[in-house]
């Protein structure tokens, strides 16, 4: 029931998400509501795994300490967001802007076995990696309690060691100017770290896994769709959510009340 619940839920506001704005050109996304819904499950959080190794606060405050003693100097302290940070950036800011990193591109390269996925059915999640652009979103910061935004900024993207993601500088071309911005980039010496991987075989694992926090193609879809928000078309990820899309059969809703499967 929980599982139906959240499906009608999230086609909802889904739904109406994609009514709002000229930019949302999303409603002609594949990966719609219905395939996340029927990939999502409602599973219980694992807990920390005890044979990994974990940051303690002591490591939070260095690496928060290592990024204001970094600050390449400019007034304003910007943050460069590629993927949930978009639509969830739980961050006060001040200002926004579309920017474009050279040197860097999202990909789907480190394998979780926590919050979008399992032990049994491990996840795929993105990062920047080397190489080619990106094109994101960048957010100013206030001024005012910088260095706690930050600590809860790291404690958000990095749990184990060594750190999947790692925080540094990188330069952002804007419409207003090149600037300077935080970043969370691949770490390539993770153990977790896949390297570039098939679209087709990323796909397969997007379209079925899922972990106590929702599930990969849910990720996928929510982060093409507010790409497109910002007039943002990434076109590996605009490729990656039609074939996921492919690989998932999404119940068609019954006039009658019942639900039956495309295909079947």
């Amino acid at each position: 029931m929980r599982d139906t619940a959240f499906a009608c839920e999230y086609h909802r506001a889904a739904t109406a998400h994609c009514q709002q704005g000229d930019l949302m050109r999303s409603r002609h996304i594949a990966l719609t509501p219905a395939h996340v819904a029927q990939v999502h499950r409602v599973l219980e959080d694992p807990g920390p795994d005890p044979t990994w190794t974990y940051h303690t606060d002591e490591d939070y405050h260095a690496l928060v300490q290592g990024l204001l003693a970094s600050h390449p100097g400019a007034p304003d302290t910007w943050l460069f967001a590629y993927g949930s940070l978009i639509w969830k950036p739980e961050l006060e800011h001040v200002e926004t802007r579309r920017g474009t990193a050279q040197g860097w591109h999202r990909s789907f390269c480190f394998r979780i076995e926590r919050f979008r996925g399992t032990r049994e059915q491990p996840g795929l999640m993105m990062s920047l990696d080397r190489g080619g652009q990106c094109q994101g979103v960048v957010f100013r910061l206030p001024t005012d309690n910088l260095e706690g935004q930050l600590e809860k900024l790291v404690r958000r993207e990095i749990t184990v060691k060594p750190p999947n993601n790692i925080p540094r500088w990188i330069t952002v071309q804007t419409e207003q100017g090149p600037l300077h911005a935080i970043a969370f980039v691949m770490n390539r010496h993770s153990r977790f770290y896949t390297g570039r991987l098939p679209p087709e075989q990323v796909a397969d694992v997007l379209a079925k896994a899922c972990g106590h926090w929702g599930s990969c193609a849910e990720y996928l879809h929510n982060t093409v769709a507010h790409l497109e928000e910002h007039g943002i078309r990434d076109r590996n990820l605009w490729r990656l959510q039609a074939l996921v899309a492919e690989r998932i059969k999404p119940r068609i809703p019954d006039p009658a009340g019942f639900t039956a499967s495309q295909g079947s």
